[in-house]
């Protein structure tokens, strides 16, 4: 078969650090994706939260089109105009005052971490300064980014990791209280936990850890790579709380494809941080990521995909709360918007294997979740074929 050529070339070739479904995908078209064989998939995964446009979006092709014929890269030592555009859109969005973009959300992290650690240095010219981060938590592969992850399995191989990092509690306000002092310069947090479980932050919790960077001029930063570009109901999740952080990361639905992170940051912290020479990247912010992000945001705005997420996420909280109630193995939902979990006690794994046999495409969080994270224009349609393929995996796997 063709499809078993391709996979045994990728396993001769390419490095094995993912053990992948055996299917080879071709091409998508809406919420669909189409493998080889020319099997049809119903995609609640989104590329892990990255296709928020779903697949074909003419309008958004049309702009990377245009942009390939007129100029790819140029490097940061001129300037450009798509990124300039999309560096507008974005902050307006995020109600941030500076952003960098970067190639990923990883090297956003790095960034932002970064930018932390100089606006602390600038206070007092020290270089043992400390961050927190929260256990289950999840911020990416780079060592500076494995630093903040509270997941011990990911950290061990690769230790000593640079920097001091201290690991609360997340929604528990006193054990980060327990590790503040005079060298903590942030706290970092993802608004919604992804690959830890789909778990939200507490409101109490997170105006508790705003409060605390507020009275000892602490970064607050939170990681917006997952649960930020409307997955929520909101452009980015912290809007829903109305507590803003000092410094935002993301990435994925920022570009909907194309491989774009950026870091923001508020008028404060920029003018005293970062300066010319502490950062650079040579094909962060080139003028197709920028043509790219620029027409995201203009998408987002016509389709007034906020709004839909709202509505269409309501309809698949009940109908994800009906498989809670129905299926004794299924024993909690949780999460915002179109970023949902499904707690398990049967292998999640092995319901994962089973609704891709099915023609639906749904990944894991954690070692018991089910993480539904679809592209944002789904309809309820699409939740109900959902859940009828879900359900024969159920079947199977039971």
């Amino acid at each position: 078969m063709e499809r078993e050529l391709f996979i045994d070339s990728a396993e001769r070739h390419i490095l094995h650090t993912y053990n992948r479904n055996h299917i080879v995908l071709d091409r998508g078209e809406g919420v669909y994706l189409y493998d080889t064989d020319d099997c049809k998939y119903l995609d609640f995964a989104a590329g892990i939260a990255v296709q928020a446009l779903g697949y074909g979006n003419k309008e958004y092709n049309d702009a990377l089109k245009h942009q390939v014929d007129k100029l790819l890269h140029t490097s940061n030592l001129y300037y450009n105009f798509p990124i300039i555009q999309a560096a507008r859109k974005l902050c307006a969005a995020s109600e941030m005052d500076r952003v960098f973009f970067t190639n990923s959300g990883a090297e956003a992290i790095e960034g932002a971490l970064k930018t932390a650690k100089k606006y602390a240095y600038e206070k007092d010219g020290c270089t043992d300064h400390e961050i927190i981060a929260m256990e289950h938590s999840f911020h990416g592969r780079t060592l500076g980014a494995l630093s903040v992850t509270g997941n011990a399995h990911y950290r061990e191989p690769f230790e000593p990791l640079p920097g001091i990092v201290k690991f609360a509690e997340f929604n528990n306000l006193d054990s980060v209280k327990a590790l503040v002092n005079g060298k903590t310069c942030a706290i970092i947090m993802e608004t919604v936990q992804g690959e830890g479980g789909i778990y939200p932050a507490e409101k109490e919790f997170l105006a508790g850890v705003k409060k605390i960077c507020e009275e000892n001029d602490i970064l607050l930063i939170l990681d917006e790579i997952q649960c930020g570009m409307g997955r929520t109901g909101n452009m980015f999740a912290w809007q829903s709380y109305g507590i803003k952080p000092d410094i935002m990361t993301c990435a994925k639905a920022l570009g909907c494809g194309v491989p774009v992170g950026a870091f923001a940051m508020t008028q404060k912290v920029a003018d005293h941080s970062l300066k010319p020479g502490d950062h650079g990247t040579t094909y962060g912010g080139n003028p197709f990521v920028g043509a790219a992000v620029s027409k995201v945001f203009d998408i987002f705005e016509e389709k007034n995909l906020v709004e839909h997420v709202k509505e269409i996420s309501a309809y698949l909280e009940e109908k994800l709360d009906e498989l809670v109630e129905e299926y004794p193995f299924v024993t909690a939902r949780r999460g915002m918007g179109l970023m949902q979990g499904l707690e398990l006690t049967i292998p999640v794994g092995d319901v994962s294997a089973s609704a891709l046999e099915h023609g639906l495409i749904i990944i894991t969080a954690g070692s018991n979740v089910l993480r539904f994270v679809p592209p944002l224009v789904i309809e309820k349609e699409h939740v109900d074929e959902m859940v009828e393929k879900l359900k024969k995996a159920f079947y199977d796997c039971k």
